[in-house]
């Protein structure tokens, strides 16, 4: 009884700390967006979990957790129907997933800023928090059949934050890009964000949270895993920070501080999948690695593919996700592994040979499938019928005044260069 209450105080408590990542999405992407949006940023990122919490309680926690039908849907536990009121256990459980399911739609915002219906964006809400994201996280982390090939996806690389990368890449390219972020003749044009003072805050608070968001996956308060866990999650994002830096410093000549406080970020979200299945340095390797694909995949969506995404989300979330996926397949140890509930399982570079990368790789490409797939519907859906983004004035006036009918700097003159 007493381990019990132990493992539910620290469930919950890791909970509360990844409920406060939301104010830290909330503040990365109001300081990497325009003033004139802010409301409507802040808006989203209240509504995306008001909303997402509800549905994942009477729908979502079902789908992901209940009986499996076939190893892809869970039939039961709507309304958490099958927990017994005396296990606070599994209420403990249901409200740390439900704030992992909360991130995974508030990912989308930022990729889908400045230019989409408020409405448009509380219908998706009702979508990835009810039936994307639930269902994703069956295959994986409710005994699916991913979870039955053997895919590792520890804390959520996949289930989490490629979720909310890949329906990110869909809505920003069923939206198109913001007035005047690109040239006729192919040319990208910077729209800085107004205030990257509030996005480090948001950066840095996403890091703490995210000590929660790895280690309280443990489920347990007593887990030896929380210590390495916690290691590797520190080390990944600082080695990703400081590739990110130095690697745009080199391209660029400057070290830009907006890719560097996401390579921070792509540094958390590759570790997130192996947190607790390799070893501090193969934590440093996916964080140095991680920072500088991020900033290859920024880059090349802006430049080459000309998709437009405000804050860098389907570059932090979708790709780095991908590969920390693919790297709990190469890093893996069995010492690791052992201890953090994996059994001796290694990866390609420790001689466990191809098949946990294959079971990574399946696991990764179905996931993109479904979500991908499924979002490109459901957006082409909203904007056959009650339209998915803003009009011209509206996108050139804000959001806030057209959308909410407030400023989030009222007294102040903002300049508009639109």
């Amino acid at each position: 009884m007493e381990m019990l209450s132990i493992d539910t105080i620290w469930i919950l408590l890791a909970a509360f700390l990844v409920f406060f990542m939301q104010a830290g999405f909330a503040m990365v992407e109001t300081g990497f967006t325009r003033a004139k949006n802010s409301v409507n940023i802040i808006m989203k990122n209240l509504m995306d979990f008001s909303l997402g919490a509800l549905l994942f309680f009477f729908i979502g926690y079902g789908l992901m957790f209940g009986d499996s039908a076939g190893g892809f849907i869970g039939t039961n536990g709507f309304l958490l129907s099958i927990t017994d009121p005396a296990n606070t256990q599994n209420f403990a459980v249901w409200i740390f997933q439900a704030v992992f399911a909360a991130t995974a739609a508030t990912i989308v915002s930022g990729a889908m800023a400045e230019r989409t219906k408020f409405k448009s964006y509380l219908v998706y809400t009702v979508f990835i928090t009810a039936l994307i994201y639930p269902i994703a996280g069956h295959w994986i982390w409710g005994g699916g059949w991913l979870a039955k090939l053997g895919m590792i996806d520890f804390a959520g690389s996949t289930v989490v934050h490629s979720v909310g990368g890949w329906a990110a890449l869909a809505g920003a390219m069923m939206l198109g890009p913001r007035l005047g972020k690109y040239n006729k003749d192919g040319g990208s044009n910077a729209i800085p964000g107004h205030n990257i003072s509030l996005a480090s805050l948001g950066v840095f608070i996403l890091w703490f949270g995210w000590f929660g968001f790895n280690a309280g996956s443990t489920l347990s308060g007593s887990s030896q895993a929380i210590s390495t866990v916690t290691v590797n999650t520190t080390l990944a994002a600082a080695a990703s920070a400081v590739s990110s830096m130095f690697f745009v410093w080199l391209r660029y000549k400057k070290p830009d501080a907006s890719m560097t406080l996401n390579g921070a970020l792509a540094g958390l979200v590759g570790i997130t999948a192996g947190c607790a299945v390799v070893s501090p340095i193969s934590a440093i390797i996916i964080g140095l690695l991680s920072g500088i694909i991020c900033s290859v995949s920024v880059d090349l969506l802006d430049k080459k593919l000309h998709i437009d995404d405000p804050v860098g989300a389907i570059s932090v979330h979708g790709v780095t996700g991908a590969f920390g996926t693919l790297a709990v397949g190469l890093f893996t140890q069995s010492s690791y592994a052992e201890i953090g509930g994996f059994g001796a399982v290694n990866g390609l570079f420790f001689g466990g040979g191809s098949k946990l990368l294959l079971a990574q790789l399946v696991g990764m490409a179905s996931v993109f499938a479904w979500t991908f797939g499924t979002m490109l519907l459901i957006f082409f859906m909203i904007k056959k019928t009650i339209g998915l983004r803003v009009s011209r004035d509206e996108e050139l006036k804000g959001l806030d005044i057209e959308e909410h009918g407030m400023e989030a700097y009222s007294g102040f003159q903002i300049f508009n260069n639109d």
